[in-house]
């Protein structure tokens, strides 16, 4: 029933018993519906305790009784006839992302009621693979009953304790069975992009990624290379470290070894546990194929030269006489070279790899960069931590933000899916945040694909331009340079989504890496005698 919260707006609460929709699809379906005309608020979501505060927050008045299994369609507007329509749109998104509508009368009328676990639904179907995308404190009972299914599993789910992962997986391994995840955001199987995947073409490469989004970069970049991509198996960020000892990994990598149709295998990783990195090594030499590292640190390659090693690594082995010529990433260049002084940093990452990647690029000439997840230099001392409010720590003007961080992503959904606060984060650069003695340059990551927002340049371009215009008010324009992640059949269109970005005043890079190095290279001139690279022209 609608109610008014104010003169002027009216708000509408439902249940729906027992109607589950995965995290990503009703986030995807609440932003879709918040932007119709007339919608003032719109959140559908399960019934969790993190949910309910949010929708309280909010302002939304809930009824008692609730349960995590029950859906919420929380909406408010600017009329009943708004609010009608909202509600249509709601049940038209859910209704073509599969599942039911109505909750537990669905089974009326001839309609089929879904199995009521995620064993069972296995067992009905046959499938040989579950994704379990649910609250990280239940995703282990789903998994494990998926497991016992006889399924292998992808966890896309975050914040599960590190000994269920540990247990899961041990019992992934007493099964024959591939645990991927937690917190496994990107896989494809056979060519079929699973979570947030890119469209890649079909090809000989085989990826093992304890990183989303270093694997989303690696794929792209070998896709405009003309190289293709077999398989990708996610195993979850935590997987190389010491405690869980590379247990998915291992697996994984028998997995592709099996695949005759893999030619190549490529790690992707940020530093693994010093051990742990040694045993992988070790069986990788077992594989009786080609195995490239990927696996970020300081003096290791970045992940542009790491597809590097890979295409020339298969160019060698397709019996050419030499490596195909190394052909650098595509770049969109600023529509105006800059002339400003720039004196400051600042990254705003919805991918935590790239964030990383970054990180390291630009710390290696411009010394320590404050973050939110800052890094550890050799000697075991960490860069400047951020605090809740993310401005600069005095002393140090370089500040990158991983907006993908658990810490962001509470409550709301993930940067990839809804950019609105890395936005209103730009717009702080040309305003309390922005440097006193010159202007910033701003590098941020764009990534593409399947699961991501459907037109992220329609977000961010419009903040960019908006920052430079507050920051050329100020006397110092600001310098915006955007690594795009993504390929040509991608749903967004890269040409598309690059030139809107262009046109909004920016530089564009498929590869993150060159990213950074520009946004370096336009900092104060007394940087470049220490860049260890040629400067781009």
């Amino acid at each position: 029933m609608a109610q008014g919260t104010d003169q002027h707006a009216v708000e509408r609460v439902e249940v729906r018993r027992g109607a589950y929709h995965d995290s990503v699809t009703l986030m995807q379906v609440s932003r879709a519906v918040a932007g119709a005309p007339g919608v003032l608020a719109a959140q559908v979501a399960m019934a969790t305790d993190l949910n309910l505060d949010v929708l309280a927050g909010m302002g939304f008045t809930l009824p008692d009784g609730l349960a995590p299994a029950d859906l919420l369609v929380a909406l408010r507007a600017a009329d009943d006839a708004a609010l009608d329509t909202a509600t249509g749109l709601v049940d038209e998104a859910l209704a073509a992302r599969g599942g039911p509508v109505g909750g537990a009368g669905a089974g009326v009328g001839g309609v089929v009621v879904p199995p009521a676990t995620l064993g069972r639904a296995v067992t009905a179907s046959g499938a040989t693979l579950a994704l379990v995308s649910v609250p990280g404190e239940h995703a282990f009972t789903e998994a494990m009953d998926a497991l016992d299914a006889g399924a292998h599993v992808m966890v896309f789910s975050d914040n599960v304790p590190l000994a269920h992962e540990v247990r899961l997986k041990d019992a992934a391994a007493d099964r024959g069975l591939l645990l991927m995840g937690p917190d496994c955001g990107t896989a494809v199987v056979s060519g079929v992009g699973l979570g947030f995947a890119n469209v890649v073409r079909p090809g000989p490469v085989g990826l093992v990624a304890a990183s989303g989004t270093g694997a989303q970069q690696v794929m792209s970049l070998l896709d405009a290379a003309g190289v293709g991509v077999r398989h990708c198996l996610g195993v979850g960020g935590r997987d190389l470290s010491a405690a869980v000892g590379g247990r998915s990994t291992k697996a994984a990598l028998a997995l592709l070894a099996a695949d005759p149709a893999v030619g190549l295998v490529v790690i992707v990783s940020k530093p693994p546990a010093p051990q742990v990195e040694t045993d992988v090594v070790a069986l990788a030499a077992t594989l009786g194929r080609p195995v490239v590292l990927a696996t970020l640190g300081p003096g290791r390659p970045d992940l542009t030269q790491a597809v590097r090693q890979v295409v020339e690594a298969l160019a060698a082995a397709a019996g050419a006489d030499e490596a195909a010529p190394w052909q650098e990433p595509r770049r969109w260049p600023a529509p105006a070279e800059r002339t400003g002084r720039y004196t400051a940093l600042r990254g705003a990452f919805a991918g935590g790899t790239l964030c990383d990647e970054a990180m390291l690029v630009a710390s290696a000439v411009l010394g320590p960069v404050a973050s939110n997840i800052p890094l550890t230099g050799p000697d075991g001392t960490a860069a400047p931590r951020l605090g809740r409010d993310l401005a600069p720590v005095a002393g140090t003007p370089h500040v990158f933000v991983d907006f993908g961080d658990d810490d962001l992503t509470r409550g709301r959904p993930h940067p990839m899916i809804d950019g609105s606060l890395r936005a209103e984060w730009l717009l702080r650069q040309a305003d309390v945040d922005a440097p006193a003695d010159g202007a910033a340059v701003v590098l941020l990551d764009v990534v593409l694909g399947h699961g991501a927002h459907p037109d992220p340049a329609a977000e961010l371009a419009p903040a960019v331009a908006e920052l430079r215009r507050r920051s050329a008010a100020r006397g110092a324009e600001a310098a915006v340079v955007v690594s795009l992640c993504g390929t040509e059949g991608d749903p967004q269109g890269l040409e598309r989504q690059a030139a809107a970005l262009v046109a909004a005043g920016a530089s564009v890079h498929l590869s993150n890496a060159a990213a950074t190095r520009k946004a370096v290279e336009l900092l104060a001139d007394d940087v470049r005698g220490a860049l260890p690279w040629e400067v781009s022209r």
